[in-house]
């Protein structure tokens, strides 16, 4: 039986070889989140109900903990737009299901979109009254999440567009405002009228307010958005002239001018006697005229003087909003909560500006996506599309996802994602939710929130992924969300051994503006991209100098030194990420092409690319555990979904059911205790068991699981001993 077995593997993995991406075999696969009843795979058991029983997440030791001082740490997901405001009917499900899967917090954004369900009313001229109908149901919402242990994090200010009532010049013409409420008086008291609103609202559900919510683990002031960011993409220039703009756009010559009026009073301040006299002739001003700001395209042969005094403003501008928006959250309403600025997000450029300011608050945040896609407008059918590269993260391992996120980290401060996403239809998503999962434990890091759960109303959910960001309806990435959870909230990849150390003087501050995207994503000579895959790092100032810093060689595998994570990549593209420790292992990437066996799992595999993760649900080392989490995903699609002829975009994203690419071969469960027998039960979406029986058997190696038929994502595996 063995040998026949292996004989068709073997065959079969010759036929895969030279088999295209277009031969996949694909299966129906869906999640039902409305049905949780029997779901043999429940981690709410990792949450403690209610959240905020027992007082606020704080900060200590630059770490979140809990009131009693334990670790916290936030394995969360993002809900946007309408899927903030479920109805009574769907907000106990949702809720439910997000606890089923290990999900401890929900970052709620876009509660003011104005393309979709929001929080301001409807049928007004002004943005500065919340609809009472949609309050009601984030109340519920809330509440239903508390119940579960899910803590919340509330976003101020992330897609408000303002009507002509409210009084803001050039409405029509800012989109979401941003850079604005930098330097803008109306649009800071707005944003604080519309925190005071909220903050202060009392939800009848909870009995609490929103400022003395427990349940209320961070709040977040401004989502992506940054001074110092529009002036090198140069969005402070003063051109637009196009209503409804969108989400980067440049700001209107009305602003502009007002900014260069603030520019000049403040060189007044600034610079004394002949020092601006001096700083006029250099800018080329002159007589009576103002001291004109620089655009990108001056900055390299801008003088070392007038670059570094224009960037010391916009910090400046940005550190004050930030400084008086945290002083009136904790100070005028109450606010009891944690409170985060905004993201570095911004990779091809440097973030250390923005940090300067962002890290004076209680919590830093960063946020990045692999691959995220571009958008252009397609010349023959006039139709919005977008392209991806479409290209495994495992390849490119010093611009991954880990490598990028690390600079944002500083020392002191709590550090969260709150986005992440291999965006669909990346035919590689698999790899990404193990990996960031391993290496911000590995990192020490504080939570991760990937982006997004959905967009929609539940009542609109479907069983397809309708765009590029939802997880709901994704089998794959929801799996491994479950199958992660454990491994991150549990931190069993334990951190680093070395902390890298990184200073900055606020000149190099200042130049890593104008350092070419080339430097990216540290923008710090001498500084190795495989330095965060083997030791972390942080920011230890902003008012020093460090390094020279250790040589880390790039060669594969890339082994952290803790030895529990390594990286294999190289000239053939085959990448794989190996994750051992006594509770959870993995193989990720190309297993197929790199037999790898870990200490207690190996796998023999068809596919070409494919994540194959082991963890144990009850707490124990694999060898002793009982119940054991089989975790086997590839890619995911929708039902006749097509693909352009590079794969890198979508002529057709298809329709229901959603599909995945079955993993199928051989998984050897090795040196585990002695066992009187095995059990691996086959799940469905739900996690509910399959009729289907799994093939077994136990050999000299171990026991070895067929895998791949029935079609599924994940395995409950239990052991007798």
């Amino acid at each position: 039986m063995e040998k026949r077995i292996y004989g068709g593997i073997l065959l079969l993995l010759l036929v895969a070889g030279i088999a295209s991406a277009q031969d996949v075999r694909m299966e129906p696969f869906t999640i039902d989140w409305r049905d949780g009843s029997g779901s043999l795979v429940d981690l709410s058991f990792l949450l403690d109900a209610p959240a905020g029983r027992d007082g606020f997440v704080r900060v200590r030791d630059g770490r979140l903990v809990r009131p009693d001082g334990g670790r916290f740490r936030i394995w969360g997901v993002n809900v946007t737009a309408a899927a903030c405001f479920p109805s009574k009917a769907d907000a106990p499900a949702v809720a439910a299901h997000l606890a089923r899967f290990g999900i401890n917090c929900v970052r709620f954004h876009f509660l003011d979109s104005n393309w979709s369900r929001s929080l301001f009313a409807r049928g007004r001229d002004d943005t500065r009254e919340l609809d009472a109908a949609s309050l009601d149901r984030l109340d519920y919402f809330i509440a239903e999440l508390k119940k579960r242990g899910i803590y919340s994090n509330i976003n101020l200010n992330v897609g408000r567009v303002y009507r002509k009532g409210d009084g803001v010049k050039d409405h029509e013409y800012i989109g979401f405002g941003k850079a604005l409420n930098y330097f803008d008086e109306r649009i800071m008291m707005l944003h604080k009228e519309y925190a005071q609103q909220l903050l202060t609202h009392k939800n009848p559900y909870t009995g609490s307010e929103y400022r003395s919510e427990p349940a209320v683990a961070i709040v977040e002031l401004v989502n992506e958005n940054s001074i110092v960011e529009s002036w090198f993409a140069d969005r402070l220039l003063g051109k637009n002239t196009k209503k409804n703009p969108g989400t980067w756009t440049d700001i209107t010559a009305w602003y502009a001018g007002r900014l260069t009026e603030k520019y000049n009073s403040w060189l007044k301040k600034r610079l004394l006697g002949d020092e601006l006299e001096r700083f006029r002739e250099t800018a080329g001003a002159g007589p009576g005229e103002p001291v004109p700001r620089l655009t990108a395209k001056e900055f390299g042969r801008a003088h070392e003087k007038r670059f570094h005094t224009e960037a010391a403003f916009y910090m400046e501008l940005e550190g004050n909003y930030f400084r008086e928006m945290y002083r009136y959250l904790k100070e005028d309403i109450g606010v009891r909560a944690l409170v985060a600025g905004t993201s570095d997000h911004n990779h091809y450029k440097s973030g250390y500006p923005l940090l300067v300011s962002t890290s004076r608050l209680d919590v830093v945040d960063g946020h990045v996506y692999w691959q995220h896609p571009s958008y252009f407008t397609d010349g023959k059918t006039g139709r919005r599309s977008f392209s991806i590269r479409n290209t495994p993260m495992v390849n490119d391992p010093f611009n991954s996802t880990v490598v990028q996120l690390s600079r944002s980290a500083v020392a002191g401060k709590p550090y969260t994602v709150s986005e992440t996403n291999h965006p669909f239809p990346s035919e590689y998503a698999c790899e990404g939710i193990g990996i960031l999962a391993a290496y911000s434990s590995f990192h020490d890091w504080d939570g991760i929130f990937f982006y997004t759960f959905e967009h929609k109303d539940p009542g609109g959910w479907v069983k397809k992924m309708p765009g590029h960001f939802d997880i709901c309806p994704d089998p794959v990435r929801m799996t491994n969300l479950a199958a992660c959870a454990v491994m991150f909230l549990r931190a069993d990849v334990r951190a680093a051994v070395e902390t890298v150390a990184r200073s900055y003087t606020i000149k190099q501050i200042y130049e890593s503006i104008r350092m070419p995207s080339s430097e990216r994503p540290y923008f710090t000579p001498g500084f190795s991209p495989a330095l965060p895959l083997v030791h972390t790092t942080r920011i230890a100032s902003f008012s020093g100098e460090s390094g020279p810093y250790e040589r880390a060689a790039e060669e594969s595998p890339v082994v952290c030194d803790t030895k529990e994570l390594s990286w294999c990549h190289g000239p053939k593209g085959r990448g794989l990420v190996t994750i051992e420790t006594e509770r959870s292992q993995a193989l990720i990437g190309f297993v197929r092409d790199n037999q790898r066996s870990l200490e207690n799992v190996s796998a023999e595999v068809e596919n070409e690319f494919c994540s194959v993760i082991l963890t144990s649900l009850d707490g124990r080392a694999i060898s002793a555990s009982g119940r054991l989490l089989l975790a086997a995903t590839a890619r995911s699609a929708n039902t006749g979904m097509k693909w352009n002829d590079k794969r890198t975009s979508l002529v057709d994203w298809g329709s229901e059911p959603s599909l995945i690419e079955p993993v199928r071969g051989l998984v050897t469960l090795r040196n585990l205790e002695p066992a009187k027998n095995i059990d691996v039960v086959a799940l469905n979406g739900t996690g509910k068991p399959l009729e289907e029986p799994v093939d077994l058997q136990k050999g000299l190696g171990g026991w070895r699981i067929r895998i791949g038929e029935p079609p599924t994502t994940w395995y409950l595996i239990r052991v007798e001993r």
